[in-house]
């Protein structure tokens, strides 16, 4: 088997996210360009059922009765004639050989399963005792099933998975479009210190928006295997730069510590993360995910920011310096107003770095407005 097939190998799943990640591994496993997926395509044209383990170890081998015992290479065409027996195949851990043929599975019959055919029944049933995923590829009904971790995924054609990723991109290039005037709206305001919550709410509501739709991309990039390359080349290129500015609007807005309220930055991203879509769409539960009240009257008030975001976009200035400026000035309008001499004040910042920081601040300045009003 070919090197990525062997990396891209799924293993056991370990409470919600590790199952996540298992459906993820184990798409990648059987994505359309490697040769576990070349086989199973081969089984179905042969108009024949399988049943494949991926994964051994001692729990997998106490549900295998009878069959054949191999240790050989992996090969799609071996595969393809193994599956001609009636019964399922066990490969190893990383997918590299074919361990058993020809087996009978017997999984604890009081795991529940909604599943009705004797195969995926047994697949579902498998797949939640041994911690393993398991392909089961239907005669019948034409199709190949994926059971990981009591879900079941139908892995379809190449063709039917871009139709769908294509539309989600061209949503993503108007949110994106949406986004960047947004952002550069707020850039605006933030140098004339005229930033309400809701300027802010609606910078984090499209920077939420881009990031779940470039996620649900991601997915189709992972089925599609080497038939999404284009598709992840345009998908980077989109998305480059919306997660650090997700992180950078919360640092500058998220509120200080009160005596009644108190929520960090991570907290504030959590949040965020966990808004239902038609929460997402209020501008007030975006606020109070934020970490404000999010009623129309704090919706309107006004806010200042730290700096971080502007700070960001100054040409090779190490995170740490931008740290120590806005702990020292405590805001952008100070650091807008402060000297060349001001900037030397902090430590890390020498002559060079501070006329660096002056003139990048006062360009920023200025494209800002310029692009806000003319």
């Amino acid at each position: 088997m070919a090197a990525n097939d062997r990396a891209a190998a799924p293993g056991k799943s370990g409470g919600s996210a590790g199952s996540e990640g298992l459906m993820r591994a184990s798409l990648s496993a059987v994505a359309p360009g490697t040769s576990l997926r070349d086989g199973l395509e081969r089984v179905l044209r042969g108009n024949t059922g399988g049943l494949i383990v991926l994964g051994f170890d001692k729990t997998v081998e106490t549900l295998c009765s009878g069959g054949f015992v191999l240790d050989v290479e992996f090969t799609a065409t071996r595969l393809r004639e193994l599956c001609k027996l009636d019964g399922g195949i066990v490969l190893s851990s990383d997918l590299s050989k074919i361990l058993r043929a020809g087996v009978q599975l017997v999984p604890d019959p009081t795991i529940p399963t909604e599943e009705t055919g004797t195969r995926h029944r047994t697949a579902d049933r498998v797949s939640k005792q041994v911690g393993f995923p398991v392909v089961s590829v239907s005669q019948s009904m034409r199709l190949i099933a994926l059971y990981v971790d009591g879900h079941r995924r139908v892995l379809e054609d190449s063709a039917a998975i871009l139709s769908r990723a294509n539309q989600a991109l061209a949503t993503l290039e108007r949110y994106k479009l949406r986004l960047d005037e947004v952002a550069g709206t707020l850039s605006a305001l933030e140098i004339e210190d005229l930033v309400t919550v809701r300027d802010v709410s609606a910078v984090a509501q499209r920077l939420e928006m881009v990031r779940r739709i470039a996620t649900e991309i991601a997915e189709y990039v992972v089925e599609l295997g080497t038939d999404g390359r284009l598709l992840a080349l345009q998908l980077d290129e989109l998305i480059a730069g919306v997660e650090p500015e997700r992180e950078l609007v919360v640092r500058d807005y998220v509120p200080e510590p009160t005596a009644k309220r108190s929520r960090t930055v991570d907290e504030a991203l959590h949040e965020l993360n966990v808004l239902t879509h038609a929460e997402l769409l209020e501008l007030s539960t975006v606020a109070r995910a934020l970490g404000y009240t999010g009623s129309p009257e704090t919706l309107d008030s006004a806010v200042s920011p730290r700096g971080f975001r502007l700070l960001a976009k100054v040409p090779r200035l190490p995170g740490a310096i931008i740290d120590r400026l806005v702990e020292h000035f405590g805001g952008l309008q100070k650091l807008l107003a402060a000297s060349v001499d001001d900037l030397q004040t902090v430590d890390g910042v020498g002559e060079a770095r501070a006329r660096s920081v002056r003139e990048g601040l006062s360009r920023l300045a200025e494209s800002s407005i310029l692009e806000r009003y003319v």
